[in-house]
C-alpha cells in the first residue's frame, strides 16, 4: 500500500495549520503592539474602554474671549457686572436642563419670553415622542464670554460653558434610547444674554417683554443705553443693568 500521498496530504494540512497559527499569533502580537502604542494597554477593547473613561472625565475646552471682549462691553455699558452676569448664566443653564429633566418649565425662573418658549417647545417635543431626557449631576467647569455682537437693535453677549453630567434619553419602558447612565457626558453650551438697544429695530415680537419704562413718568425708553428719560429727564442708569435678559440656550457639539 502506497502511503506517500497520505503523508503528503498530512504534511500539507500541518503546514496550513501551522501557517494559520503563525498568522494568528502575528496578528495578536501586532494588535498588542498597536494597542500599547496608542492606548498603553494589552488589548484594543481595553484601550477603547480606557479612552471612553478618559473622554467621560475630560472637560470640553471653551472658546474664551473674555479678556478681549469684556473691555468693549464695559465701554458700551459701564455698569455691566461681569461676575454677576456670569453667575446668572450658569444658574440659568442649570435651571434649563433641570426643567427639561423634570418636564417642568416653571423651574426656569430667569430668561425672557423667547427662551421660555424654547424650553416649552423642547419639553413638548419630548412628550410627543414619549421620551424622557435626563441631565443628572450637572457640573459646570468653566464659563467665558464667547461673542459680543450688535444686530437688529440688540446687543448680545454669548457665554460659553463647559459642562458635565449624566445625560441619557429613556423610553416609556425605561430602556435607554441614547446616552449612558454609567459614563459622564462632557459638552458645552452657549447662553445668550440680550439687551435691547433700540426696540424700534427689534423684529421678534417676543422681545417686547424686555421693554423698560421710565420709573418717574412711565414713558417707554426706546434707547435703553440712554442715561436719562428723553421725556422728563429722570436718570435711568440704575435700572439699565436689569434690562439684560437671557434669550437662548444652545448645545455646541
Amino acid at each position: 500500500m502506497n502511503y506517500i500521498p497520505v503523508i503528503i496530504i498530512l504534511v500539507l494540512l500541518l503546514t496550513i495549520i501551522l501557517a494559520i497559527f503563525c498568522g494568528i499569533s502575528y496578528v495578536k502580537h501586532k494588535t498588542k503592539e498597536l494597542s500599547r502604542t496608542i492606548f498603553g494597554t494589552e488589548s484594543l477593547s481595553a484601550g477603547a474602554q480606557q479612552m471612553k473613561r478618559e473622554y467621560a472625565t475630560t472637560p470640553k475646552s471653551v472658546s474664551a474671549m473674555t479678556s478681549l471682549l469684556l473691555p468693549k462691553i464695559v465701554s458700551d455699558f459701564p455698569d455691566f457686572q461681569y461676575d454677576e452676569m456670569k453667575e446668572r448664566a450658569e444658574n440659568l443653564l442649570t435651571q434649563y436642563l433641570r426643567a427639561v429633566t423634570q418636564r417642568n418649565a416653571a423651574i426656569l425662573t430667569d430668561g425672557n419670553t423667547e427662551l421660555k418658549q424654547q424650553l416649552d417647545n423642547h419639553i413638548q417635543m419630548l412628550s410627543v415622542q414619549d421620551l424622557q431626557e435626563h441631565f443628572d449631576q450637572i457640573k459646570i467647569h468653566r464659563t467665558e464670554i464667547n461673542q459680543y455682537r450688535k444686530t437688529d437693535g440688540r446687543c448680545i453677549i454669548t457665554f460659553q460653558s463647559a459642562l458635565e453630567c449624566y445625560h441619557y434619553i429613556t423610553e416609556p419602558s425605561s430602556a435607554i434610547k441614547e446616552g449612558s447612565r454609567d459614563y459622564k457626558y462632557q459638552t458645552k453650551y452657549n447662553t445668550d444674554l440680550i439687551y435691547i438697544q433700540d426696540r424700534n429695530l427689534v423684529e421678534n415680537e417676543l422681545d417686547n417683554a424686555l421693554g423698560v419704562n421710565c420709573p418717574n413718568c412711565g414713558a417707554p425708553l426706546s434707547s435703553l443705553g440712554a442715561k436719562k428719560c428723553e421725556y422728563c429727564g429722570t436718570p435711568v442708569i440704575e435700572i439699565n443693568i436689569h434690562a439684560w435678559s437671557f434669550s437662548n440656550v444652545e448645545e455646541i457639539r
